[in-house]
């Protein structure tokens, strides 16, 4: 008797499993520091206009990102345990479909853009050259986490530019907290895939940091909480980000305990769960503003 074979996935499938449709916390990553900085620069609720961009947007600019990054990334992707059967690396969707379905989803997103006004369309410019350029920085960048830092912050200058039509001082330091957030938290990613990424040649913050990589990564989530406070202090309610603060600071010290063994499944853990302080702080400034 031939045993039954399952079905070949359709098309729908492989392209959802693309862009990582059942893991929404890669841009929850992304939409919690944009909205916090919309809420800071309209001094409240932004509207329901700039929330739905921003939200809509978020989610297909990080579903567009992933086909870029799966087409750069596909032979390197072969020799690590984790990608090994990603669409693009198993050769299930085609590198011609990937960037295809990525360039739509960007012109989506682009579309949503030209409802805010011309200063944010022209960032949106500069936002999407970071995006195609992060894939490529892991060869040559000892920390490309600072690059995705970057890229993954780039909403919340857009966010100043939507709703001031210009981007003040204030948008470029919360820009640098929040990347601090970042590579703590793709350092943790990194941490996963440390033994196949030396193997294979690729470079990561977790392999630059070597030993130092725990304390590094606690120490970049309160440099990202510190220079957040400082940027904010004299706008937010001092006892709800203080309670906020007590909040993401017990977060941290959970983070430290999943990553201090370096296991795959605790730093896999603790990256997932990240959009959690993201959320706590979006929190912290939406009651500081109420």
């Amino acid at each position: 008797m031939v045993a039954a074979t399952s079905p070949a996935p359709s098309r729908l499938s492989l392209y959802l499993d693309l862009i990582r449709w059942n893991r929404p916390a890669g841009w929850l990553l992304l939409l919690w520091p944009s909205l916090s900085a919309l809420w800071v620069a309209a001094s409240g609720f932004p509207g329901w206009h700039l929330l739905a961009v921003f939200v809509l947007g978020t989610i297909l600019m990080r579903s567009a990102g992933c086909c870029v990054n799966d087409v750069a990334d596909r032979e390197f992707d072969k020799h690590v345990k984790r990608t090994a059967q990603r669409p693009v690396t198993s050769g299930k969707v085609s590198v011609r479909e990937a960037l295809a379905l990525g360039a739509v989803l960007a012109l989506a997103a682009f579309a949503l853009v030209l409802t805010t006004n011309t200063p944010t369309v022209l960032w949106s410019f500069a936002a999407l050259a970071i995006t195609l350029a992060y894939p490529y920085a892991k060869r040559y960048v000892s920390m490309p986490q600072a690059v995705l830092g970057v890229a993954f912050s780039f909403g919340v200058p857009m966010a100043f530019a939507a709703v001031q039509a210009q981007v003040p001082p204030l948008a470029w330091v919360l820009l640098l907290g929040n990347l601090f957030w970042v590579v703590a938290y793709d350092t943790e990613y990194a941490m996963v895939d440390r033994d196949d990424d030396l193997r294979i040649g690729m470079k990561t913050s977790a392999i630059t940091l070597g030993d130092a990589d725990v304390p590094a990564v606690t120490a970049f989530y309160l440099v990202f909480l510190a220079i957040w406070t400082a940027a904010l202090w004299t706008v937010v309610n001092p006892w709800v980000w203080g309670a906020m603060l007590l909040v993401a600071l017990a977060q941290v010290a959970w983070h430290f305990t999943l990553i201090k063994d370096r296991s795959r499944d605790g730093c896999f853990k603790a990256f997932r769960l990240n959009h959690w302080l993201g959320f706590t702080v979006f929190l912290g400034v939406v009651l500081s503003l109420v």
